[in-house]
């Protein structure tokens, strides 16, 4: 790894115990948390690994490529005298690299502008501007009731066998700084508008090589790549390194949007194989557990990565996460998803119940939120009627779900005229709003335009959260 050679620093020959990925040093003299650390074996081969705990008499290591074939006495430790650093340029965009920056594309690997920290940057609180402007997905469920702001954390809580990488995969796709519905969506100057200066980074983490492929194929098919940097970690790599992962991912980030102005969204799969981990290496140094097992310092851990979003001051760039999470047994109020939950602002919840009745995505309206998207929608923004048709919505599909809890004790039959309406909106709101082909991108207008098709299906006395004059605009009752 060119980026780590040729840099001076202590050495030790022998070690003293080796436990999994651990490697347990001494006789090694001053050394520091983080620190970088080059381990050869008797065989001359060279790995990399952190100090990951120190002492006045002895050093923990954390080697990133596993610690097979390392004998006590013959192996050579080095200490580099700083952290983990990454090569960052613009062209690392439409290239596929793995834990630490390395091409695994099989193309060269790309002219580094700089090294960056892979712990990345300090923001001053004070530095950051609150976020206020919304980026498109082309998903109507997002889009319209959940709407992503850029500069927000927004998570995405799945389970087990839901299609979280396809709707992950979609919004990499689709995604471009959102246009308001007063601008044609289909100029080509707005278009261009639109993705300018628009980049994506990928993390993934623990995934199955299936799905690596599928990331890959897909991004390469639609042309995605080219905006895209990937970085990946399949399953069978080691553990350690998919604590590195998302941190390589957001070090780039960090370089592209404040350092080259560009707007940039982070997707990383899956943070609960994240956690598996940070939980098996804490298993490893003999930690004393927490909820589930996990380290008590998960919390602050996961939040080292969240907090490197938003947008800064003197900088026309930003970062905007959607971290995806596998929620084990589907229980939102598992560790995982809760500390997400505390630190995100907001979450996206996929439902398996609408995910069995065929609907795609399977997002479930009600559980889900977005705590930034006020600022973000409304006249000049998206349209003037977005934030009273979506508070709308919400309200009518909540009432649904009483209706239908009703309908389940006395049968539909025995409904009222207006319930059985409300019955009938709800299949339509799930078949037409919420259901969406994985191929279809709708602009806001559109996304909007339905919303309104499907209001108006209830009478005009039932719409309370929407304005006379956007009723007299928009409403238009069944014939």
């Amino acid at each position: 790894m060119d980026n780590l050679e040729d840099i001076g620093g202590k050495e030790v020959l022998g070690i003293s115990k080796v436990e999994g990925p651990l490697l347990i040093v001494k006789g090694m003299g001053s050394v520091a948390y983080d620190e970088i650390v080059e381990v050869r074996d008797t065989r001359g081969q060279t790995r990399y690994g952190k100090v990951l705990e120190v002492a006045e008499d002895f050093a923990v290591i954390e080697v990133f490529s596993g610690t097979t074939g390392l004998s006590l006495d013959g192996t050579n430790v080095r200490f580099m005298g700083r952290s983990l650093e990454i090569p960052v340029s613009e062209e690392m965009l439409g290239r596929v690299f793995n834990s630490l920056g390395q091409p695994i594309d099989g193309f060269p690997e790309p002219l580094a502008k700089k090294m960056a920290d892979i712990n990345g940057q300090v923001i001053n609180p004070s530095a950051r501007i609150y976020p206020e402007e919304y980026l498109q997905t082309g998903i109507s469920v997002i889009d319209c009731m959940n709407t992503l702001i850029i500069g927000q954390k927004l998570p995405i809580f799945s389970g087990a066998g839901l299609p979280h990488d396809q709707l992950a995969a979609q919004i990499v796709r689709q995604a471009q700084i959102g246009l308001s519905a007063d601008e044609d969506e289909n100029s080509p100057e707005n278009l261009a508008k639109a993705r300018q200066n628009f980049s994506i980074i990928f993390a993934a983490m623990g995934i199955k090589h299936d799905v690596a492929a599928f990331f890959r194929q897909e991004f390469t098919r639609s042309g995605a790549l080219g905006r895209v940097a990937m970085f990946l970690n399949v399953a069978d790599d080691p553990a350690i390194e998919r604590l590195l992962i998302p941190r390589a991912a957001l070090t780039l980030a960090e370089y592209l949007a404040f350092e080259c102005s560009q707007q940039v969204l982070v997707v990383m799969l899956d943070m609960t194989n994240y956690c598996e981990a940070l939980r098996q290496i804490s298993n490893k140094r003999g930690e004393v557990p927490a909820r589930k097992g996990f380290p008590g310092y998960m919390y602050s851990d996961l939040a080292s990565l969240y907090e490197r979003t938003g947008r800064i001051k003197k900088s026309l760039g930003a970062i905007t996460q959607i971290p995806v999470l596998t929620m084990p047994n589907d229980d939102i109020t598992h560790p995982i998803p809760d500390l997400s939950g505390y630190i995100t602002e907001g979450q996206i919840v996929l439902g398996r119940n609408l995910y069995q009745q065929n609907i795609y995505p399977p997002i479930n309206v009600l559980p889900s939120l977005s705590r930034l998207m006020k600022d973000g929608i409304g006249k000049g923004k998206t349209r003037a009627d977005h934030p009273h048709l979506s508070s709308q919505l919400y309200a009518l599909y909540a009432h649904v779900q009483d209706v239908r809890s009703l309908a389940s004790v006395i049968g539909e039959d025995e409904l009222s005229k207006i319930d059985q309406q409300y019955l009938a909106f709800g299949r339509a709101f799930e078949e037409r709003f919420l259901k969406q082909d994985y191929a279809e991108n709708r602009s806001i207008t559109q996304t909007l335009n339905i919303g309104w098709d499907l209001v108006s299906m209830l009478p005009r006395t039932e719409l309370l959260r929407l304005s006379k004059a956007e009723l007299d605009q928009y409403y238009k009752p069944a014939a």
